[in-house]
């Protein structure tokens, strides 16, 4: 199978950040023989990705589920199709393929309400406490976080760190004064565009799943500011540093994922199997691209 390292990409930050907002789970059900696996065919290219400005790659996700409910109606679910978009993305952007137990259902709902979503502005002490309601240790937390070595952001969420750091109407003193400079050309203080910026800065590896994101918050170069006090809080400021020099990041990674991949799991009666992503059924929503109520 063919698929390009930015719709990879694309495909992984949709995976990844619906599981990181729905918390969606695992359990010990199998596919019954259906090839969940499919997310592209060889003719796919980043000019069938949506545009940056939004979460990019729903189109991928709608488009294994179509493929799914054509061989075995009604047996896949769009949470176990978003879990394990996440782990071929991983795979096709240079990273081991891991295991997904499977057996998700889908929630009945979609409600902006029910968003879990951790904010790229929280501290660490604050991110670790969410991730620690969810069952999601220390070092968990600073691998999942590690997923920023592919994906974009936009100039909304690091404006505040180039021009008003802690209302100082100054750059935040932690930031590289030369990436700073850089993103400014990119962000203009008051444009309204929302341009993307890529999270690796190392621009030999956007696209690759490495440890390079922990390389550059080494070097005062994190783009998200939760990234870069990861490197420089006590709390986890040890875990960085051993991640900046060991090569199983790829490994552990995968492993963390797996258990952020148990947490509140709708399975059995739970919930439902939709036909459609995103639409919950007998309930249109024209809208709706959450998994789980």
């Amino acid at each position: 199978m063919k698929i390009s390292r930015i719709v990879a990409a694309s495909a992984f930050y949709v995976a990844f950040g619906v599981i990181l907002v729905n918390f969606t789970g695992q359990c010990d059900a199998a596919l019954q023989g259906c090839d969940a696996s499919i997310l592209l065919d060889g003719n796919s290219s980043e000019k069938n990705a949506t545009a940056n400005q939004n979460v990019s790659g729903y189109d991928v996700i709608d488009e294994a589920k179509e493929l799914l409910e054509a061989t075995c109606e009604g047996v896949v679910s769009c949470a176990d199709i978003i879990a394990m978009a996440a782990r071929d993305a991983v795979q096709l952007s240079g990273g081991a393929r891991y295991e997904v137990q499977t057996g998700r259902r889908d929630g009945t709902e979609s409600l902006a309400s029910n968003v879990d979503l951790r904010s790229p502005r929280f501290s660490v002490s604050q991110s670790a406490d969410a991730f620690k309601n969810k069952g999601i240790g220390l070092e968990d937390m600073v691998l999942l976080l590690g997923g920023h070595t592919i994906g974009f952001t936009h100039c909304s969420f690091i404006k505040e760190r180039l021009y008003n750091f802690g209302d100082s109407r100054k750059a935040d003193p932690t930031m590289d004064p030369s990436l700073a400079e850089q993103l400014r050309s990119i962000c203009p203080e008051n444009s309204e565009a929302d341009a993307a910026v890529s999270l690796d800065q190392n621009l030999t590896s956007t696209f690759v799943f490495d440890n390079s994101s922990y390389n550059q918050t080494k070097n005062h170069r994190g783009i998200l500011g939760i990234d870069q006090a990861l490197a420089l809080d006590p709390l986890t400021s040890n875990i960085v540093a051993y991640l900046t020099t060991g090569n199983d990041f790829t490994a552990r990674f995968e492993q963390a994922m797996v258990k952020l991949g148990a947490v509140e799991v709708l399975t059995d009666s739970q919930g439902e199997i939709r036909k459609s992503c995103r639409l919950v059924k007998n309930k249109p929503r024209s809208s709706s691209f959450g998994l789980l109520g």
